[in-house]
């Protein structure tokens, strides 16, 4: 009985640590999964619009990953079909900048996302307190 117990916490432990690590923040509509050890994919579940987009990066980033607030987030690849889902639309985000583009430092991105465009952990966590203007 012990050993069936011990046995079958082993099976879940090794299949927790073979997964990619997750998020799903129900409050902000979005899951977001680590692709690697470096890119990180928002996949958008019920909100779509570009705020909550930065905003699900910026709490994975800091809950998950554990970037300081002045970290900065890249855009890795703008919109996508998702490769951890298959969903038709994710955005990809990562630490560092990507090596094909030319960095850019934005503080605004208002239409879309282009791989290199970043902000600070702050300022993305500032966007997940605006509200869409027009609700999908």
């Amino acid at each position: 009985m012990i050993m069936k117990k011990v046995m079958s916490y082993a099976v879940l432990a090794a299949l927790a640590l073979s997964t990619p690590a997750s998020a799903f923040n129900g409050s902000i509509g979005y899951q977001t999964v680590a692709l690697n050890n470096s890119v990180f994919e928002v996949i958008p579940r019920g909100r779509t619009d570009v705020d909550g987009y930065w905003c699900a990066a910026a709490d994975f980033a800091r809950r998950t990953l554990g970037a300081g607030w002045q970290q900065r987030i890249y855009v890795f690849r703008g919109y996508g079909p998702s490769e951890a889902t298959g969903r038709r639309t994710a955005v990809q985000f990562s630490l560092s900048p990507p090596k094909e583009t030319a960095q850019q430092s934005s503080k605004y991105v208002s239409s879309g996302f282009t791989a290199g465009d970043s902000m600070s952990v702050q300022g993305a966590n500032g966007r997940c307190f605006r509200r869409p203007l027009f609700d999908n």
